[in-house]
C-alpha cells in the first residue's frame, strides 16, 4: 500500500511514526506542511521513507497560504498516487486533504487539536466537523478524543483508539545513584517536569506549587526539562523565590538520555491543561516512576488514585503544593505505586502492540473506499 503520511512539522513524534512505518511492507512518503521556529528532531528521516519536496515545508504556514498550498498538495497527490492519506492535526494537514477531494483519509488527531483548537470558533468548528465528514476512519489516542469527535457526528464505529506508546525496553526501572550523587541529591525527594514551557503545559503552575511546597519541606529538588515562550517568566518565578539551588534546568534532553532523568526522580508531574494519552505519562509509568498529574480527561484514563499516583484539581497550585508535600512525607507509600506504574504500562503503553492498530486504521480505510 502507498502511505501519504502528512503531518504539521518534524517531531519526535512524527520520527517514531516514520521509523515504524519503514519497517512495514508499505511504500510511505512524507509529507511536511510546514517548518516552525527551530528544528524538534535532529534525527533525519528514516532512508526507506521518500520525503516529498514541494510548496510547503519550509517556514511557518500561514491561513494566507491556503490556496496554494491546496493546489500544491493536489499536484502531490496527482503524482504520487497513494492508497490512503494519514493526515494531522485535524484542521491543518486533514483539513488540507479533505479539501483536495483525495479519498480515503485517515485522519489522525494529535490531542488538543480536537479536545482544544475545535472550540477556538466558529471557523475551526467548520474546519474540524469538515475534515472529520470526510475521514474514513479517526485515529485518536483517548476517549476523550473519541467523545469530542462524537459531538461533530463523526461515528464510533470508524474511530480506531489506540494510546501511542512508548518503548518499554527503553523506558523501564533502573538506577541513577550515581546521577544524584553528583548534584549532593541523594537524600532529597526529587521531582521531574518535563513538558514544554508553554501555556497548554502549564509549567508555571508546576514552579509556583513547587515554590509554596518548598517553603515546607526543605528536601524538595526539581528537574525542570524543557524550554519555551514562558522561559523568562518561569526563570523569574524561580529567582523570585530564590530556588536557584534546589531547581536544575536540564534543558531539552535527546532521547537517548531521556531514561536517566526518570530514574533519577522520585515523582514524575505534569500540570497540562490538555492531554490526550501523553506520551511523558507513559514514559514515566514504563520507569516505574510514581506520577501527580492534573485530573483532566485523558490523565484520568491512566491514573487511578493512590494506585499509580495521584491527581490535583487542574490549575490549583495550592493543590499540586498539597501534593508534592505529600508523596515526600508519605515515600513508604511510593514503593508498590511504582510496582503499579510498570504494571499498567506493560498492560497498556507497550509501542510495539499499539502501533498495530495503526495500520489496522490504514486497512479499514482503504476498504472502506470512503
Amino acid at each position: 500500500m502507498r502511505v501519504l503520511y502528512f503531518t504539521r512539522d518534524y517531531t519526535p513524534h512524527d520520527h517514531r511514526f516514520l521509523s515504524a512505518l519503514a519497517k512495514t511492507e508499505h511504500q510511505v512518503f512524507f509529507l511536511r506542511l510546514e517548518r516552525r521556529g527551530h528544528q524538534q528532531e535532529d534525527r533525519p528521516v528514516p532512508a526507506e521513507v521518500e520525503q516529498v519536496v514541494w510548496r510547503g515545508g519550509q517556514k511557518p504556514a500561514r491561513r494566507k497560504d491556503g490556496p496554494a498550498l491546496l493546489a500544491a498538495l493536489r499536484r502531490v497527490i496527482y503524482r504520487i498516487k497513494p492508497d490512503v492519506a494519514h493526515a494531522g492535526p485535524i484542521q491543518t494537514c486533514a483539513f488540507l486533504t479533505a479539501l483536495s477531494g483525495f479519498r480515503p483519509l485517515v485522519s489522525m488527531s494529535w490531542g488538543s487539536d480536537l479536545l482544544k483548537d475545535a472550540d477556538r470558533g466558529w471557523d475551526w468548528r467548520w474546519a474540524t466537523r469538515f475534515a472529520l465528514r470526510h475521514s474514513a476512519v479517526l485515529v485518536g489516542d483517548c476517549r476523550a478524543v473519541q467523545e469530542k469527535a462524537a459531538q461533530f457526528g463523526f461515528p464510533e464505529e470508524r474511530v480506531v483508539l489506540f494510546p501511542w506508546g512508548v518503548d518499554l525496553e527503553q523506558f523501564t526501572p533502573g538506577p541513577a545513584e550515581e546521577f544524584r550523587e553528583r548534584r549532593n541529591w541523594q537524600d532529597q525527594f526529587v521531582i521531574l517536569s518535563l513538558r514544554s514551557w508553554e501555556p497548554l503545559y502549564g509549567v508555571d503552575t508546576v514552579v509556583r506549587a513547587f515554590a509554596r511546597a518548598a517553603q515546607v519541606e526543605p528536601a524538595l529538588r526539581l528537574f525542570l526539562l524543557g524550554n519555551g515562550s514562558q522561559a523568562q517568566m518561569i526563570r523569574r518565578i524561580i529567582m523570585q523565590h530564590e530556588l536557584q539551588d534546589k531547581v536544575v534546568f536540564g534543558g531539552q534532553v535527546n532521547n537517548k538520555k531521556l531514561a536517566t532523568y526518570y530514574h533519577a526522580a522520585d515523582l514524575y508531574l505534569s500540570a497540562s491543561h490538555s492531554d490526550g494519552s501523553s506520551v511523558s505519562l507513559m514514559e514515566a509509568l514504563g520507569c516505574g516512576l510514581p506520577v501527580l498529574v492534573s485530573d483532566i480527561p485523558g490523565n484520568r484514563e491512566w491514573i487511578t488514585e493512590g494506585q499509580e499516583g495521584w491527581l490535583f484539581p487542574d490549575g490549583d497550585e495550592t493543590a499540586l503544593a498539597e501534593g508534592m508535600l505529600r508523596a515526600a512525607q508519605h515515600s513508604d507509600a511510593l514503593a508498590n505505586m511504582r510496582i503499579a506504574s510498570r504494571q499498567l504500562a506493560e498492560e497498556r503503553a507497550d509501542w510495539n502492540k499499539n502501533f498495530q492498530k495503526l495500520l489496522e486504521a490504514y486497512e479499514l480505510a482503504h476498504k472502506s473506499g470512503h
